[in-house]
Formats: C-alpha cells, structure tokens, sequence
C-alpha cells in the first residue's frame, strides 16, 4: 500500500498507512468518514421519529392542577402548569417534535407577572369566565371556546376576575427554538404589564362565536380528510397552523398520514381517533398527539369540535412536507 503523507502546517507530518491510522486521523481532525455505518444513519427510507402516539385526559390532569392550586401559587411559580410530556425515554418536555403543551389554571384573584420570550405561543380556552389576557399592553376576555395567541416577543400575562378556576391548554413551539437555539425570555421590569387599552375584539383572540360562525359557513372536506374546517390565520406565529373542524355524530375521517406533527384538542363533542393500531376514546378537553408520519382518522360520536395544532406551514416553507391517505 502506498503511504500518503499530509502536511500540518501546525505540527509534524502525519503519516497515514492504514485504515486504522486513517481513522486516528479523522478523530484528531473532528471529522467522520461518510462511508462508515451509524447506531443512527443519516438517511433513512420514510420519516422516523421517536415520539409516539399519545392522549392526555382533561379530566384527570385538571384534578391534578385543582389540588397544585392549593399547593402552587402563582406569585412563586409564574405559570401554575402541567406539561404535556411524550412518554419516550429521554425525553425531557416536547409533546410532539416542534411543540409542546400544557394544561394552566388560575384562581379567582390571582394575576399572573408578564414576560416575553422567542417561542410563539397561545391559549385554547376549555373552562374560563372572567379571565383576562394582557398582550402588549391590550387586555382582552379569555372565555369558554376562546383561543388566544401570544406572538413570540410579545409582552403577555393573564389575570383572573371571576368566581371559580379558569383552565385551559397552552401549545408553543418551545422545542422548534430549542432546536435552532434563538432562545430569548425576559421577565417583564415592573413584574405586571401595565393595562394601556381593553378590546373584546382583538387580532390576539378568537373568539367562541366567530370560531362556530366561521365553521357554519365552512364546507366539507370533498376528499373527507377532515370536517368543515377554518383555519386561524396568524402570521406573527408562521412556524404553527391552527385549525378548527367541525365533525357530526357518526362522522369519519380518512385515514391519512403526513410529514406534519399535528396535537388535537378537543374542544366540544365526543369521538375517538386511531393513530396507528391505537384508539383514544376522547371527550371534550382531552388533547391528542400525532407525530410526523403517523397513520390516523377520526370518528365521532356527537356533534364535536376538534382544534388543530401543527407544524405544517413549517413543513411546507422548508418543502419537506408531503401527505397521502393510507
């Protein structure tokens, strides 16, 4: 075998004999051979991912969050949540890839500080009347059947005025930013946002009757991958696409898969959905996680109200995003 010699301007010359010293070479460089196998290649054939199907009960965590109120106060905390953790080991906080969610309570009286940070963010309202969100200075009502979104950078806090514990589902895309590591949070200076105007109508809220007049006028699905169907349009978030469908009693959907990690919440109505060779059984409040590539459908067994969260405009931006019924 021929020897090849290298020149390091840094140190002596390097004599590569073998494959064996070819590989101590590479090491000492920081670089690997592109020939040699992996535990994890690099290419594989369809998408992967270690995340796997999963429901979260409303019922049940919101028992855990009644008796955290007792326990948490939110002037320690800030957020008096519980994370929506995909149940694969390692794994730390991200419901499915790009996001993560959780279920939140306040009290009656409470007020929680403002602060801002790079993931974008927003509120589907399960049981609230009397709360409040503060958005950049804008307060505005957070009922019922509300969502509400919190841009990334933008000043928010939420406070509540009513009579018993408001609950609701946060979703961000807290592991997309830990991903690609623009990570930023700030504490708001004076702990609590001043109040600078107060709108019922605001580009930061959704609320229960524009979302059902919406989905009134909405038409159906002529390939039936999904109910009639608004979409929530919110360019100051591009990275998450936020969707409301409408499924009537016995209605199924295609089953279908795509390369967008979706979580559903729903928000009235009772069904299941089949993910896989798994059925969840859900109710309203209950939250459903499909990782990319995951086989699923719908059916319902009352008139039901699902909400969409996913990765999907990310998906597309970068043209990796490819769907098909199955």
């Amino acid at each position: 075998m021929d020897t090849v010699m290298i020149k390091d301007n840094a140190g002596p010359q390097t004599e590569i004999a073998s494959l064996d010293d070819l590989y101590r070479e590479t090491e000492r460089l920081e670089v690997t051979p592109g020939w040699v196998g992996r535990d994890r290649p690099i290419f594989w054939k369809e998408p992967r991912t270690d995340f796997v199907p999963t429901q979260w009960r409303y019922r049940q965590v919101r028992d855990a969050l009644a008796s955290a109120g007792t326990l948490i106060d939110v002037a320690l905390a800030e957020r008096r949540n519980l994370i929506l953790r995909n149940p694969f080991p390692g794994n730390n906080f991200a419901t499915v890839r790009t996001l993560v969610c959780a279920y939140q309570m306040i009290l009656p009286g409470e007020v929680a500080p403002s602060h801002r940070h790079s993931a974008h963010a927003l509120r589907v309202i399960l049981d609230a009347k009397g709360s409040y969100s503060v958005v950049n200075g804008e307060k505005t009502p957070m009922a019922s059947g509300d969502i509400i979104l919190t841009p990334g950078g933008h000043w928010h806090g939420h406070g509540h005025e009513g009579a018993e514990p408001a609950y609701w589902l946060d979703g961000l895309d807290i592991p997309l930013v830990h991903l690609m590591e623009p990570m930023f949070f700030e504490e708001y200076p004076d702990k609590y946002e001043k109040i600078a105007s107060v709108a019922a109508d605001s580009r930061f809220r959704f609320c229960r009757d524009a979302i059902l007049a919406g989905l009134d006028t909405a038409k159906s699905d002529p390939e039936e991958g999904h109910g009639p169907r608004i979409t929530l349009e919110a360019p100051d978030m591009p990275t998450m696409g936020l969707t409301v469908e409408r499924l009537g009693s016995g209605q199924r959907t295609r089953r279908q898969r795509s390369t967008a990690n979706r979580i559903f919440v729903v928000m009235e109505g009772s069904g299941e959905t089949k993910v896989g060779e798994e059925t969840f059984a859900w109710q309203k409040g209950d939250t459903v996680a499909i990782p990319t590539w995951a086989p699923f459908s719908h059916q319902s067994t009352s008139d039901s109200q699902l909400f969409c969260m996913s990765d999907e405009p990310l998906m597309r931006a970068f043209k990796y995003y490819r769907s098909e019924f199955v």
